[in-house]
């Protein structure tokens, strides 16, 4: 049935091997850079990769700051601790979402409450969650507190989706009406844009990823995206075991992580940096083409919203149900091109089965029909 999807994926990867969803490309100067890092010694979390890194980042994105953790997950642990995020507090983000979100959130000791996506953006309806806060909210003494469990709750925490860029300017409105932070978790999103501004620098604060799948790799990595000093003073030592600096003592004035991106997966982030405007560009060429065929074929590709642009991770397509979704999915991976649903919605999860909700209706209509296919750079 889906013989036509399967040929024209194979006729771009020119291959009739087993074709992965997301795999990294390393053509430039990757075993260079290790090699450097390996004869320096500096390995671990002390090196010029690191900050050479960070500054490559924070320059990409147009943030004053950028601050290099293990993994993105660390990243948004971090960020949601320097919002004062804590036990007993409240969340909101959305349904639709990798797992990592809302672990991130219960590492702080606080609740998740999930609310809708928009099907134009799969990410985080400013509609759905002003719906919520209305129904759902006070404020007193400046702050908003939940009326049905009498928490308070701190933050927003909209993902970008595949890389598509949420209503950020709609969500921010509705934070400063409450009194709610909004972090973003840009984790899929290096390289997607807003009005021309970079995902992850439009909110209070912001979080990337370059785990091996991601558009950019580290191997495992992260980074903390931020315009303000003290913020990213901060986030730099807690990450570091709170060490008080000293040329020899070991001093540590909090309980603190050790979260630091080691010099040798830095060394490999530079080396993609200086790709990734190929990386993007190719990828925007791949979802030109696979709209182009997948319109020819009556099926709907998923495109970046008006007033944004994306990077394109992971490209994704709209069956008619669930059971064409599935019928989708067996074919195309039992012929040795994978792909894959999206995830199951946090609120099924046996772990956060028990948070508060919103309307989810958005979000259960996209989780039966969304696949990603094969989204490589082509070679």
């Amino acid at each position: 049935m889906f013989e036509p999807v399967i040929d024209f994926v194979r006729d771009i990867y020119k291959t009739d091997q087993f074709i992965p969803l997301h795999e990294p490309r390393f053509w430039g100067k990757e075993k260079e850079y290790l090699n450097n890092c390996i004869d320096s010694t500096f390995v671990s979390s002390v090196g010029k990769y690191v900050d050479r890194f960070e500054k490559e980042i924070a320059d990409f994105t147009g943030a004053k700051y950028a601050v290099a953790t293990v993994n993105g997950t660390a990243a948004l642990h971090i960020a949601l601790l320097l919002a004062g995020i804590g036990h007993g507090d409240e969340v909101i983000t959305q349904a639709l979402t990798f797992v990592a979100t809302c672990n991130a959130i219960n590492y702080t000791g606080a609740h998740p409450i999930l609310v809708d996506v928009d099907k134009d953006t799969l990410g985080m309806s400013p509609q759905k969650l002003e719906e919520f806060l209305e129904a759902n909210t006070e404020i007193k003494k400046g702050k908003c507190y939940n009326t049905k469990t009498g928490r308070a709750i701190k933050a927003v925490v909209p993902m970008h989706t595949f890389g598509l860029p949420a209503k950020l300017e709609e969500l921010q409105k509705l934070c400063n009406k409450y009194n709610l932070k909004l972090i973003e978790d840009a984790a899929e999103s290096l390289g997607s844009y807003r009005n021309d501004r970079h995902t992850g620098t439009l909110g209070w604060i912001g979080t990337l990823s370059f785990n091996g799948n991601k558009i950019i790799t580290t191997g495992g990595g992260g980074m903390i995206l931020t315009n303000n000093a003290e913020l990213a003073k901060r986030a730099k030592h807690i990450t570091t075991t709170a060490k008080v600096p000293h040329k020899w003592e070991y001093r540590h004035d909090q309980v603190a992580y050790n979260y630091r991106l080691p010099n040798i997966n830095a060394a490999l982030g530079c080396a993609q940096m200086e790709q990734l405007p190929t990386f993007i560009k190719h990828k925007r060429e791949l979802a030109e083409s696979y709209r182009v065929f997948f319109e020819n074929q009556g099926i709907q590709f998923v495109t970046e919203p008006s007033g944004t642009r994306s990077n394109y991770w992971l490209n994704a397509v709209l069956l008619k149900d669930r059971e064409e979704r599935d019928s989708f999915l067996k074919e195309t991976n039992e012929k040795g091109v994978m792909t894959r649903p999206a995830w199951q919605l946090m609120n099924e999860l046996s772990m956060y089965k028990g948070a508060q909700c919103g309307d989810l209706s958005n979000s259960e209509w996209l989780e039966a029909r969304i696949v990603n296919i094969p989204s490589s750079v082509s070679k």
